[in-house]
Order: C-alpha cells, then structure tokens, then sequence
C-alpha cells in the first residue's frame, strides 16, 4: 500500500517512525499471557490530551489495551486515573479498587502533580509508588511504571521555572525506576527518548498530544516485548 492509499486521517501516524505498526505489535506481544489490565494513576493515566490531524485521537493507556487485545480478544481492561491527584490520594483511591479487579498486568504513573508543588517531597512520592507496586507485584501482576518526557525546552515553560522542573523531572525518572526496579517491575525510559524534542505536547504545556500518546504506547509494547522474549530465551 503506498502512502497517497493509506487513510487520509491516519497518514502521518502511520508513516512516523517512533509509532509501531499493527504488524509489529502483534509480533512484539506474541504469546502474551495477560487477560485483566489495569491502569492507575493521574490526568497522564486518564488519558488528557490534545488531537494532533493525521494520528487516532486515542489515549496510550487505551492503545496499549488494544494491542494486548490483538493477542486475547477478551482482554479485560479497566483505566482508574482521574486527573489532579497527588501520589498519595492516587494510591489511597485507586489500589484497592485495582486490586479488587484483580489484574495481571498494571502500569502505575504517579507523583507527576507532586512535582508541580512548590516543594517536591521525592521521598513521600517514592514510598507511595513503592507501596503501590509491591501491593501489585505481591499479587502476582506484572506492573510497569514509566518517566515523564522534559517539557522544560518547550515555550510552555516560563524561564524561571525550567531549571527546578528539569532537576524534578529527573529527580522523578530516576526514584521511579528504582522503586521498579527493586520490585522487579518493567521501566519504561521516556526523559531519553529522541522524540522527547520533537512537538509531542498539548497546548497546555503539561499533557501530551495525541501523537505524544501513540508514541508512549509503542514504548510500553516495546518493553513488554523485550520482558515477553526474555521470558522466551
């Protein structure tokens, strides 16, 4: 199929090169094991984003269910995010309920508002992501976690707040993949992803857009991959 055949409202998504095609995904997730999924977190997990004309105004939470149900039709999927929630109010609102829906795969993204405080308690945030994921992991589920994309090289951010929202950002990527990391859970890297500087965001300047979202899914089914064929070695 060349380019000018591809449907017209999905051209540039299908033809970018950090998007996984259909094809690749169903090769990517082969053998996938997984039936309940669960998603846990805040706005980034609910899905807030801003349509992008050539790319599916879908969230990445929703596209990864839809990869996984390109190998287990019956997957069942439930998404727990609600935006503006702290670590904190995300684990005491949102694990029990997943727990309860018993899945075996979750992927947890929590603490992105605490950044945005006038001060960030790194310790608080990393003790509520650690209890979130050890509740998770002793159940059994596979649970992967993921870093935010640097939005400070964007105009979105004022001058004088890029240097402290760059250091918390990090800050953030890195106690994350530790507290993951010591739960033997799966990290998704984004703060080092290329397209990271690339028009990936909403207006807002905090969420992403709908390409930045396909762009996080495919990074999600990219590690899910890489677990599922280590799994295989």
């Amino acid at each position: 199929m060349t380019s000018t055949e591809l449907p017209s409202d999905r051209i540039q998504e299908l033809q970018d090169p950090h998007i996984m095609p259909a094809e690749e995904i169903t090769a990517q997730l082969q053998g996938a094991p997984w039936t309940r999924y669960a998603a846990i977190g805040d706005s980034i997990v609910a899905g807030n984003r801003e349509p992008v004309e050539g790319y599916t105004d879908l969230s990445w939470a929703d596209r990864v269910a839809a990869g996984l149900r390109r190998i287990n039709p019956q997957l069942e999927y439930q998404n727990f995010g609600v935006q503006d929630l702290l670590a904190a109010e995300v684990r005491a609102t949102q694990l029990d309920p997943a727990l309860d829906f018993k899945p075996d795969i979750a992927i947890v993204v929590a603490g992105g508002n605490d950044l945005l405080g006038k001060h960030f308690d790194t310790a608080a945030v990393e003790t509520e992501q650690a209890r979130m994921v050890s509740a998770l992991r002793s159940r059994g589920c596979t649970v992967v976690t993921m870093g935010l994309f640097d939005n400070t090289w964007t105009p979105y951010v004022a001058d004088k707040y890029k240097a402290v929202m760059k250091q918390r950002l990090q800050q953030f990527a890195d106690l994350t993949q530790a507290v993951t990391q010591r739960m033997g859970g799966l990290h998704v890297d984004l703060p080092n992803h290329p397209a990271s500087r690339e028009p990936i965001f909403a207006t807002d300047g905090l969420h992403l857009n709908a390409r930045g979202h396909a762009i996080v899914a495919t990074e999600v089914i990219r590690t899910l991959g890489e677990h599922l064929a280590s799994k295989r070695a």
